[in-house]
């Protein structure tokens, strides 16, 4: 395989940028930087599989018996897209509950109407 020289253009590339001040570069880095995050934050929201869903729940500190519980009964009810431990973690500072009892209430049947949907 042959590579193809680039031509080098730093110089002129970088022209623009000389005259901004720090702030303005800062402003510029920031924004190129959600240009770039974008569309990887909405793939996110949109494609999340019951695989994801319990490794984020094991991260959490669930079990993996607990995490497979917890992403069946998303799954059946429905809410496995909102995310399994974004629900569980937003469960547990409405109820002022840990993290631990959130799930284990939900694996326990309660507080599935609270789920912030």
């Amino acid at each position: 395989m042959s590579l193809q020289e680039r031509e080098d253009d730093f110089e002129a590339r970088g022209a623009g940028l000389r005259e901004l001040a720090d702030e303005e570069l800062h402003a510029r880095f920031w924004s190129l930087v959600d240009q770039v995050v974008e569309p990887l934050i909405e793939e996110a929201r949109t494609h999340t599989s019951p695989s994801i869903e319990r490794s984020v729940l094991l991260r959490m500190g669930f079990s993996s018996v607990e995490a497979a519980a917890l992403v069946k009964l998303m799954e059946e009810g429905g809410v496995l897209g909102h995310g399994a431990g974004r629900l569980v973690l937003e469960l547990s500072r409405k109820k002022g509950i840990s993290v631990r009892e959130a799930g284990t209430a939900l694996q326990e049947g309660k507080y599935w109407e609270d789920l912030p949907l």
